[in-house]
């Protein structure tokens, strides 16, 4: 078992933990949680053995096995399957000494790494590797392909496939979902609920934690608190300890008041509008988030929209995918993703974007953002539409030299001046004051983007976003580096923002909390999915398989 016993541990001046102390049994799977600069990656760090406990002692038996996913991008131009074969330690060590027995011509040191290979499973380890690699999204003809020729996003997933390689006792897995779509994520769940040994997971993806932790570690003020359960289990329990809580009393019942304005606002349309009857769970679990939003850094709530045509926008028979290049011959064909797409989205929808990967989620959004043309057929705007988009990749968006205000500055000069809000608001302080309700104060505002966290600009994204009022919101990934309490303040601003949403996430919790509907982007084409999301789970593992099964024929 893993034993802390008064551990202290400080970054420079700042104290993490204090008089810290848990115990964490063979087999179980634990979900490490708490704020952000709580010390949850330097927890991992002393695990691990790259930091010392500035006090108290860390006991992990001496014979476990450890594994994790290593954080450094890889330079290689080794295949992806030889990459991910040489996370299993046990067969390098192994075939080191095959290579060693060979040299020394010592025919009994032979014939016992001989037989320490077979055991180590040399001979299956393409087809362990390529498992895992095919499972977190690959495709056949990419087993082969050098690493170097993949994004840093599908490298990283590589590094994952690495650690999951290594055999372990334990596993310490820091954000495993940031680079994965739904597909991917699915699988992996799968994988881990079947991995033997013991597993610490830091995640900001509620329902992740749910599916796979049996065990709550909260670093709550330099303590560590074990509850047992997974994540919606310990915030109940945290809910119950905060409302008997007389200092946090006041915090909680300003938190609560706040939610029940939201609550009574849709229940009382729940019997009279079909969009409101899916937000039925959400509503019943709206209570126990607060102590999660007490906690966040920061809460917003999206401004009224000035206008809210009707339909929003309409598709007709519009085909979407990539242009050809400049600079390829007159002539070439454009990529096709989807295509003969008619249909509308109406004022006050919500809707979910699924879809298998690579089946052209992002590309629909993108598309009905503007950043690409459609291939074919149009796309009818209505009057006074004013899209606010959420990129996957928030430096499609951001200038990692430029400044929060220097952003803000360039936003207001963007947009139309009937558009803009009030004269103040457009001004130097009036900027700085709207940064600062995203918590860009002080130097912040003129910081470069490119030297801040993915969290912050996520945030700044955000309050880009709010700054313009938008009445369809078009969201990809966003929650890709918020963490769990500010995934659930973008929840509860969602659910009272009165435009349309199309959102594109891997977050099930987001999407069952204020999507009402979904549309399935697959085969080429978009329709209604009338499952809900455990039924999309299920299909996506099926869409998975025959994948995977028809690629293996063609290869």
């Amino acid at each position: 078992m893993i034993i802390l016993k008064n551990v202290a541990l400080r970054r420079g001046s700042k104290v993490l933990l204090e008089g810290a102390s848990v115990t964490l049994n063979p087999g179980e799977k634990v979900g490490l949680v708490g704020r952000n600069g709580a010390g949850k990656s330097s927890l991992f760090a002393v695990l691990n053995g790259s930091l010392h406990e500035d006090g108290g002692e860390v006991s992990i038996p001496a014979q476990w096995r450890m594994s994790q996913v290593a954080q450094d991008m890889p330079e290689t131009s080794q295949s992806a399957t030889d990459f991910v074969i040489e996370g299993d330690s046990v067969l390098m060590a192994v075939q080191a000494e095959v290579a060693a027995a060979e040299a020394s011509d010592d025919g009994m040191r032979m014939a016992h790494a001989y037989t320490a290979l077979s055991d180590a499973g040399a001979y299956d380890a393409p087809a362990r590797a390529q498992s895992l690699i095919l499972g977190l999204g690959f495709t056949v003809a990419e087993l082969d392909q050098p690493v170097n020729s993949f994004s840093g996003g599908w490298r990283m997933r590589l590094q994952l496939a690495r650690a999951l390689m290594c055999p372990s006792d334990l596993l310490l897995l820091d954000e495993p979902t940031n680079h994965l779509d739904l597909d991917a994520l699915v699988w992996l769940e799968a994988w881990l609920k079947n991995y033997p040994g013991t597993i610490i997971v830091i995640s900001h993806d509620r329902e992740f934690l749910d599916a796979i932790t049996n065990v709550t570690l909260h670093i709550d003020h330099g303590k560590l608190v074990r509850y047992g359960g997974n994540y919606s289990k310990f915030e109940d329990m945290r809910a119950e300890q905060m409302i008997l809580q007389q200092a946090a009393q006041a915090k909680q019942q300003e938190k609560m008041a706040h939610l029940q304005k939201f609550i009574d606002r849709f229940k009382a349309k729940a019997s009279k509008a079909r969009q409101a009857q899916s937000r039925v769970k959400a509503l019943e679990r709206m209570e126990k988030i607060a102590p999660v939003l007490a906690d966040a850094d920061f809460q917003f709530e999206f401004k009224e929209p000035g206008s809210l045509p009707n339909p929003m926008l309409t598709l007709s028979e519009s085909s979407f995918g990539y242009p050809a290049p400049a600079e390829a011959a007159a002539g070439t064909a454009p990529t096709v993703i989807v295509k003969d797409v008619s249909r509308s989205v109406l004022a006050g929808q919500r809707i979910g974007i699924l879809g298998a990967n690579g089946q052209g989620k992002s590309t629909l959004v993108k598309t009905i953002a503007g950043a690409l043309e459609p291939i074919a057929g149009e796309i009818v705007r209505g009057k006074g539409l004013t899209i606010g988009y959420f990129s996957q990749q928030e430096l499609d968006v951001l200038r990692p030299d430029d400044t929060p205000l220097e952003h803000m500055f360039r936003l207001v000069r963007e947009t139309p001046v009937n558009a803009r809000p009030g004269y103040n608001e457009c001004r130097e302080q009036g900027l700085r004051n709207f940064l600062g309700t995203f918590n860009f104060s002080g130097d912040m505002v003129k910081q470069a983007v490119g030297s801040m966290s993915g969290g912050e600009k996520a945030r700044l994204v955000l309050c880009m976003l709010v700054w313009q009022r938008p009445n369809l919101l078009l969201m990809d990934e966003p929650t890709n580096h918020l963490d769990l309490a500010t995934r659930e303040a973008l929840s509860v601003a969602l659910n009272e923002f009165e435009g349309s949403l199309m959102l594109v996430s891997h977050d099930r919790a987001l999407l069952r909390a204020v999507c009402d509907e979904f549309w399935l982007v697959s085969r080429g084409g978009v329709k209604d999915y009338d499952g809900d999301l455990d039924d999309y789970q299920v299909y996506l593992l099926e869409e998975a398989r025959l994948r995977r099964e028809a690629m293996s024929g063609k290869k």
